[in-house]
């Protein structure tokens, strides 16, 4: 996620605004269904969060929210069901960044490469310096954030042998996710980068269409992609949040007090969803090991190598367009203040 993080706050003043007059009392007994999609596969953290998600909201609006989630992709891959939340055809996306950045173009600034060092980095801007205006940016392309939630780093994954160095993937064929963050980074690398949806690259691999990706470690495994590998980089080259996404014509024909518990209920569940996720990747890594694909970790050199190589991509991002832009200053502000916070603690 494909998928968790903090929700609307100053959002609340922008909702009031644009919401349509509060339901008569007639309405008062209507039970609203929230269809959710997402390509988060049965028995993983994802599903079950959503799963927790869908209890806590169905037990504190009394009833009158029924939630209805479509896991494994069943309604689409992402970005088919992020097209589909913003018509109305259903109520709700979990999907990653990358997928609802087709939509929300700002979004591309938080998948820039290297950008953060650590999830402790990502968590801090993310909560501290990015709810509030990616909530203004999901409500002017028709949707509503709703909170964060965690798909994790991503690494290489290739057929060839080891991605130790910006050559090693020069004039591969590799998939790339459809992202313009992702295609840049594919483009300054030299590999040669194809868009395919989540939902054909098994195949695309086994054809030999594509060589290699890059994913993270949990939805690499649950989707099967680490079958077709050989060798595995331990690159975390791009930390890839997830969200779940609403509506926005539905969320605001919502009583507020449903609006309220929508928002709520997902965010006392953000921290969860993060830690289940990340306690697994040490597990993750033995799955992929047991796959008979050879593991590969950067030396602090062969990183910088990378850093080096990719570091046009975030002027590339900052300068698509201006709303972009500023959220690439929000973040890179949100970094400096935790790092200097990070440095007098120490």
């Amino acid at each position: 996620m494909r998928h968790i993080s903090l929700a609307l706050v100053a959002g609340f003043v922008l909702a009031a605004a644009a919401r349509p007059a509060a339901a008569d009392d007639g309405d008062k007994d209507k039970v609203y269904t929230l269809k959710l999609a997402t390509v988060a596969p049965s028995k993983t953290p994802w599903a079950t969060l959503l799963s927790d998600y869908k209890k806590a909201v169905e037990k504190a609006s009394g009833g009158k929210i029924k939630v209805k989630v479509f896991l494994g992709g069943t309604l689409g891959d992402e970005n088919a069901t992020v097209r589909m939340t913003e018509r109305g055809q259903i109520q709700g996306v979990g999907a990653s960044t990358g997928a609802l950045a087709t939509l929300v173009p700002e979004l591309d600034a938080i998948e820039i490469p290297f950008l953060f060092k650590n999830a402790q980095e990502a968590d801090y801007v993310l909560d501290k310096h990015l709810t509030a205006p990616m909530e203004e940016r999901f409500r002017a392309h028709g949707l509503i954030l709703g909170f964060w939630s965690e798909n994790g780093f991503r690494h290489f994954g290739s057929t060839w042998g080891a991605v130790l160095d910006p050559k090693d993937l020069a004039n591969k064929k590799v998939r790339s996710q459809e992202n313009f963050s992702h295609i840049e980074m594919w483009k300054a690398l030299g590999a040669s980068a194809q868009a395919i949806p989540t939902t054909e690259v098994t195949t695309a691999l086994k054809t030999g269409a594509v060589e290699g990706f890059d994913q993270a470690l949990l939805f690499m495994i649950a989707a099967g992609w680490h079958s077709q590998i050989k060798h595995l980089t331990l690159s975390a080259h791009i930390y890839q949040p997830a969200a779940i996404a609403f509506n926005k014509d539905w969320f605001d024909g919502l009583p507020e007090d449903l609006q309220k518990i929508l928002i709520d209920e997902g965010r006392k569940i953000v921290r969860k969803g993060r830690e289940a996720i990340r306690k697994m990747n040490p597990k993750l890594i033995d799955i992929i090991k047991d796959a008979k694909v050879e593991i590969h970790t950067l030396t602090a050199e062969q990183r910088e190598a990378f850093v080096k190589a990719t570091a046009s991509v975030r002027d590339t991002v900052r300068n698509r367009d201006e709303e972009t832009g500023k959220i690439v200053d929000d973040i890179e502000a949100g970094l400096k203040e935790f790092r200097e916070k990070s440095k007098k603690s120490k």
